[in-house]
């Protein structure tokens, strides 16, 4: 017999999140749903998949083995629905885009609206990427990334260079004095991000004269830093994409530049999904229509 898709795809949410909450949440379902459709599923293939007890829930062996026919079933689904969906290039449904936090509120957000506007019936969900986040898995349907992945089912293409730099008000620079050398940074507080919160080391965007001694004023979030540059707080590394718009900001030492690449990432069994790809050609669209404002 043939497994119950419905019962199949829940499965994979289980085998995914480790638990039914999480699970039945990833599905719009409820614990008691999640619950019933492995039931049935296992009275479906006559054996058990799923181990329960108060610690959560564990695979059997026969629920280890089952998730790669499982994942096959998904790609096939997947297949049929981009095979669809081109015929009529109906553009539907949710798209979500992981995107580092810089990118996404300081490029992203202000241009996905045309994308919402073109396609009344797509929702776009933009979503920080987190160190965690997996496409295999189905945490996003398109991700921008520093650093690109090397494993997995998965299609990489490098959106940009950009790069960042030290900008301060004229109102700081006129109160504590201009740093003409690198060294002379040392003097003044530096405005950057919180190092051991970073999911990837190319976040880290220290100058180079940068050392342990520096006075700091350290934000987890981009927005922080930039408003805390913008309110005299100190000198800031922010992308330059960013700070060229944000008005009232003057970079500081020119020559200190730190270069780092988006690139854009999809899994190669969505790719074809016509809202997925219509929204993955609309990120490279954009981004090459602001090439100048990266470098």
């Amino acid at each position: 017999m043939t497994p119950n898709w419905d019962h199949v795809r829940v499965f994979l949410a289980v085998a995914r999140a480790r638990q039914f909450l999480a699970a039945g949440r990833a599905l719009s379902l409820d614990h008691a749903t999640v619950a019933r459709r492995i039931t049935l599923l296992e009275e479906q293939l006559g054996t058990q998949l799923v181990a329960r007890s108060t610690a959560g829930i564990a695979l059997t062996v026969a629920g280890e083995k089952f998730v790669a026919a499982a994942e096959a079933m998904e790609t096939a689904w997947l297949d049929a629905q981009a095979d669809v969906s081109q015929v009529d290039r109906v553009i539907s449904g949710t798209v979500r885009i992981g995107a580092p936090e810089g990118f996404g509120a300081l490029f992203l957000s202000a241009r996905l609206g045309r994308l919402a506007a073109r396609h009344p019936d797509l929702t776009i969900q933009l979503v920080p990427l987190q160190r965690t986040m997996s496409l295999s898995k189905r945490d996003a349907d398109l991700a921008v990334v520093i650093d690109p992945p090397t494993d997995g089912r998965l299609t990489v293409r490098k959106l940009t260079d950009y790069g960042l730099g030290m900008y301060a008000t004229e109102r700081y620079l006129a109160r504590h004095g201009t740093p003409e050398t690198p060294e002379a940074l040392r003097r003044h507080l530096l405005v950057t991000s919180v190092q051991d919160l970073h999911y990837s080391q190319s976040l880290t965007y220290y100058p180079p004269a940068f050392d342990a001694g520096q006075r700091r004023f350290e934000c987890a979030s981009v927005l922080a830093q930039m408003a805390a540059v913008k309110a005299d707080v100190g000198i800031g590394v922010l992308h330059d994409y960013a700070a060229r718009d944000a008005g009232g900001l003057t970079r500081v030492l020119p020559e200190l530049t730190i270069r780092r690449t988006y690139h854009l990432v999809a899994h190669v069994d969505t790719r074809r999904i016509a809202r997925i790809d219509e929204a993955y050609r609309f990120l490279v669209d954009e981004v090459e229509a602001a090439e100048g404002l990266f470098l």
